[in-house]
């Protein structure tokens, strides 16, 4: 918990999530209202939406502020929690953004760290399953270090998180500042961009228009679904415990991409066909996390299956085709 010096001159704690209009930010501040705290929100609006935050207009504990966070940020209150969720987070994203990717990966975690510093808050990076890369290691545990082409169109994305996950501990070894590392697995709900270029609106929109969906390969690749409340309470704990080394927050249920596309067209009752493209390069044929970690520090593990998540997920999607 927060020193007790900060808490006994200012009972409500106060978290500063980066990223706050994103997916995964918005939800984690929703969380946060809801458990008492006052948010401060930071985003520049490269790949979050004003939407995803408007319900909390006029909400007295909500404050947002549009700002890079590669930049200086200035705070003239104390803070508790610092969560660093600012990144484009999706292949189409941090292909289109590569050097901003990797910017709030290194400048973006570098100003988010000191800002923790400075107030001796607390601070959580919201790292990510890609870190492992193309896994020689299955399912991947908190001990593989991963199998990564640097220079390949990914290497963006999955060297930004590493580098951010090397950075959080070197201010954690020198300047003692509390830090907590979440590897994120795949994840989906309400709130995702339609055009992100992730398996899960990607296939809903499609099938939702009656449009082939496009299964990479021979769809054998898998991945493992998490729902979005199920991941952001798994990382509010991790952020309450004491441990400081990553922790890899996910659904380890494995599905194959060719299953999850019939189980869409299924859950839709879409008449879309599935049709088969090139696997593009370095995507990684297994993703499953082992959660062994998380279930004995935590107490964690997801709680909504896949069918229940899909029919939220596919509700929101209706109403953005």
């Amino acid at each position: 918990m927060p020193s007790k010096a900060k808490t006994n001159r200012n009972p409500q704690l106060t978290s500063v999530v980066t990223g706050a209009a994103g997916f995964l930010g918005s939800h984690l501040t929703d969380l946060l209202l809801a458990r008492g705290h006052k948010v401060i929100g930071l985003d520049n609006f490269i790949t979050g939406s004003v939407d995803n935050i408007a319900h909390l207009g006029g909400n007295r504990n909500f404050k947002f502020i549009e700002q890079d966070v590669t930049e200086f940020i200035f705070l003239d209150c104390p803070v508790d929690y610092v969560w660093h969720f600012a990144s484009p987070a999706s292949p189409i994203d941090y292909l289109n953004v590569p050097i901003q990717t990797l910017k709030v990966g290194s400048l973006g975690t570098h100003k988010a760290l000191g800002l923790a510093k400075i107030k001796s808050a607390r601070f959580l990076i919201a790292s990510t399953s890609e870190i492992y890369g193309d896994p020689l290691v299955h399912p991947q545990t908190e001990d593989y270090w991963g199998n990564v082409n640097t220079i390949g169109p990914r290497g963006c994305y999955d060297e930004a998180k590493r580098f951010a996950e090397a950075l959080t501990m070197a201010y954690h070894r020198e300047h003692q500042v509390a830090t907590r590392i979440v590897r994120i697995f795949n994840t989906y709900g309400p709130r995702m961009r339609l055009n992100d270029g992730r398996v899960v609106p990607a296939f809903v929109s499609q099938a939702l228009t009656n449009k082939p969906i496009t299964v990479f390969g021979k769809g054998t690749q898998t991945r493992s679904f998490c729902y979005v409340s199920d991941l952001i309470e798994g990382i509010y704990r991790l952020m309450m415990s004491d441990y400081d080394l990553p922790v890899n927050i996910g659904n380890p249920k494995e599905i194959t991409m060719l299953q999850f596309a019939e189980a869409i067209i299924q859950a839709t009752g879409s008449r879309s066909k599935i049709v088969f493209k090139p696997l593009p390069q370095d995507d990684p044929k297994q993703r499953k996390p082992d959660i062994t970690l998380a279930r004995k520090l935590l107490k964690w593990e997801p709680k909504v299956p896949l069918a229940d998540g899909l029919v939220k997920a596919i509700a929101y999607f209706c109403n953005k085709v």
